[in-house]
């Protein structure tokens, strides 16, 4: 994980992520707090921002808050993802029939970027947001993205891959985990049972869209998947090699193309 970052584009982070932690317009010394820098520096971050139309000042009392321009440009550049906003038809698809939250996730390094997600209709569901960040071993679709090495890389990755315990129910050993990814590959689809986040199941699985490899996961309460594992790997995989989608090789991959799509 890299770990050169930028002070100045970590404080504009924070500063917008404390906003939707807070959801109720900031001063500039609590802004300052939330980001735990100098009220000088605040001040000029604050400035930019409000210069570039990003924030708006309320008189009252002199805080701060967001303007629409952030949630315009977000739209307009989610609308044009090259690579999810083709998925998002199957995605929705496959909410509906499994009433469980539905995740697409790539691979950046040695964790898993979660790139969309759409939370499952039910009062208790797993919850999760578009930039949370997992590791490979204890993840479904970071298992998944394991699945797509052979066993020669997957080993020698495994050799120095850290395999923290996340949970009691974490895999740790390099044998035991590539033994799972293996009878994974062979079944189609990756599990995990509260391995990344207690009383949290899944299912995973590869599908290449435009010559990138992306993840698709469905996730829940383990007291609601454990008895419908088999059913939602299978449904999971009929959702990514349906009409519009092709299969691609036998190590539980699909493969998106052009012209199936636009059938679709």
């Amino acid at each position: 994980m890299a770990t050169d970052t930028v002070k100045t584009a970590e404080r504009t982070l924070d500063l917008l992520e404390a906003f939707a932690r807070i959801k109720e317009p900031l001063s500039l010394s609590e802004l300052a707090r939330q980001l735990g820098c100098p009220v000088s520096s605040c001040h000029g971050l604050i400035r930019t921002m409000k210069g570039r139309g990003y924030l708006y000042l309320l008189q009252h009392r002199r805080r701060y808050y967001p303007t629409r321009r952030l949630l315009e440009i977000g739209a307009e550049i989610a609308a044009h993802d090259p690579l999810v906003e083709r998925l998002v038809p199957t995605l929705e698809a496959l909410r509906a029939r499994t009433e469980e939250t539905v995740i697409v996730g790539h691979r950046q390094d040695d964790e898993i970027v979660y790139l969309h997600v759409l939370e499952g209709p039910q009062h208790i569901r797993y919850a999760a947001s578009p930039g949370d960040r997992k590791p490979l071993h204890s993840s479904a679709l970071g298992k998944a993205f394991l699945g797509v090495l052979d066993d020669p890389a997957l080993a020698a990755l495994l050799e120095g891959l850290p395999l923290r315990r996340i949970t009691p129910a974490t895999i740790t050993q390099p044998d035991e985990l590539m033994a799972d990814v293996q009878r994974s590959r062979r079944r189609g689809y990756f599990v995990t049972r509260g391995e990344n986040v207690p009383d949290v199941s899944a299912v995973a699985r590869t599908v290449v869209v435009e010559s990138e490899t992306l993840g698709v996961c469905v996730a829940g309460p383990t007291h609601r998947m454990k008895p419908r594992v088999a059913e939602l790997g299978e449904v999971l995989v009929e959702a990514v090699t349906s009409p519009g989608l092709q299969m691609e090789g036998g190590d539980g991959r699909g493969a998106i193309s052009r012209d199936s799509r636009r059938r679709a």
